[in-house]
């Protein structure tokens, strides 16, 4: 696998009077996985896809998530750090600011949970024996909330991780639920028929009686500077003092309502916009574009859409609002990389009606995307079942107008297979399967076009 990214020297770096800290040891992040996973015996792959779920290989620069975890692999304060920084004799300052101390601490949490399971060592080579550590590492107090951690974490595993430098290949395995194969899923919403029901602690929200006591006027984006479980949980929390309607996955754009609507849940910060408003909550982080998926958009869309209708709050944005727009909010949420466009065309009902999902069709995950600018978007899809690729092109513009519009896609040493043509909505789906072997992905929509490298190897 390709080892790309080169990680600046750690330490601390005192420039005139001021203090940096540097943000990894030296080497790269992919060989930090090596070292944490060969150090205490965890499955390398597994380690970086439980990574990925949680923060994308984003330390972000020594910050705490919003339900105080820390680093690359989401130390969490007074349970997951402490334990880390007691396994690995590292310092807290340490795990929290540095990439390669985070991994590695990282890595002794969960050989821990598995130790306390009692994996033995043959048991421990193979990633499918470690699923109750793996739900032990999120930290849930609800088994259920533990279960969509750790099927989270899988997941990953199936559709492999390119991103920062490291490279893990799709690994598709049968977890072993042993203990929880039998947790019941969650009970459909009440308020919004697509959304799982996963009620937030009682300590966390206020009972009412809305519509009737506060008309609902507004609708409240959201995100949550965190993985979609670990917000789940975090509501859960009674100490959190913090929660949503709505929580909604980057992955998949899976919904789960925690707080009823007639409830008023507290998330803008300012009583008066909590009385009349609905709040959701998308998976990610707001510096990082990655969590902001077409899944997640359109899903989200579709929420907002019916809530609107039900309430009848006006299709727009002064009623469809980010956090960031509450006053006296010191919330910068949803952030830069939230396409509020392409958002509320979802909202409106103007945008193309298809996904990429639907074009290629079942079992296909988004793995990658290229903007060409307005006119289109083209998507690189996996399915772990088939192990094919697909590519499609969605266009943005000139919607049931048939114009110039392609979509390809070329394994190494391969045939470049190509589906172009005049297109009222999308070109593809073009597929094939390359096992083992790097894709080089594309297409055009007008006078835009993307070609990329060899990339995503399987």
């Amino acid at each position: 696998m390709k080892r790309l990214a080169t990680i600046a020297l750690a330490g601390l770096l005192v420039l005139a009077g001021q203090t940096a800290h540097a943000n990894t040891l030296s080497g790269t992040l992919a060989d930090a996985f090596d070292k944490a996973a060969s150090t205490y015996d965890v499955p390398r792959d597994l380690l970086v896809a439980l990574a990925y779920a949680e923060t994308h290989l984003d330390g972000h620069a020594g910050k705490p998530s919003a339900s105080g975890g820390y680093g690359i692999m989401h130390l969490v304060r007074q349970r997951s750090l402490n334990q880390a920084a007691k396994l690995t004799g590292q310092s807290a300052q340490a795990l929290k600011s540095d990439d390669a101390a985070n991994v590695l601490g990282g890595a002794a949490v969960l050989r821990a949970q598995a130790d306390t399971l009692g994996l033995s060592a043959d048991a421990r080579k193979d990633p499918a024996h470690w699923y109750g550590a793996v739900a032990a590492y999120g930290g849930a107090a609800q088994k259920a909330t533990a279960r969509i951690y750790a099927d989270a974490v899988y997941e990953t595993l199936a559709k492999g991780v390119h991103a920062r430098g490291v490279d893990a290949a799709a690994l598709a395995v049968q977890p072993d639920r042993s203990g929880y194969e039998e947790i019941s899923p969650l009970a459909a919403s009440t308020d919004y028929p697509g959304a799982l029901w996963a009620p937030a602690s009682t300590a966390n929200y206020a009972v009412s009686n809305r519509p009737t006591s506060d008309p609902i006027n507004l609708i409240i984006i959201h995100v949550t500077q965190g993985s979609y479980a670990g917000t789940i949980s975090w509501f859960q929390n009674p100490s959190a003092a913090v929660s949503a309607h709505y929580v909604i996955r980057s992955s998949d754009g899976q919904i789960t309502q925690m707080v009823r609507e007639k409830d008023r849940a507290w998330h803008a910060g300012n009583s008066d916009y909590n009385h009349r408003s609905v709040g959701i909550e998308h998976e990610g982080y707001v510096s990082d574009a990655s969590w902001f998926t077409d899944q997640m958009y359109r899903s989200s869309a579709a929420l907002t859409r019916n809530i609107a209708d039900r309430y009848g709050i006006p299709k727009d944005r002064s009623h469809i609002i980010g956090h960031y727009q509450v006053p006296g909010s010191d919330h910068t949420d949803p952030g830069p990389y939230w396409d509020w466009t392409k958002y509320m065309s979802y909202v409106t009902g103007s945008g193309n009606p298809y996904s990429a999902e639907q074009v290629c069709g079942s079992g296909f995950k988004v793995i990658d995307s290229q903007g060409l600018g307005t006119a289109a978007t083209v998507y690189l899809l996996y399915n772990s079942t088939s192990g094919e690729n697909c590519v499609a092109t969605l266009k943005q513009s000139s919607l049931g107008t048939a114009t110039a519009t392609s979509a390809f896609l070329e394994p190494e040493g391969g045939t470049r297979l190509t589906d172009s043509g005049n297109f009222t909505y999308y070109a593809g789906p073009v597929k094939t399967s390359a096992p083992g072997k790097c894709v080089k992905w594309g297409g055009s929509a007008g006078s835009s076009s993307y070609e990329s490298p060899f990339e995503h190897c399987g």
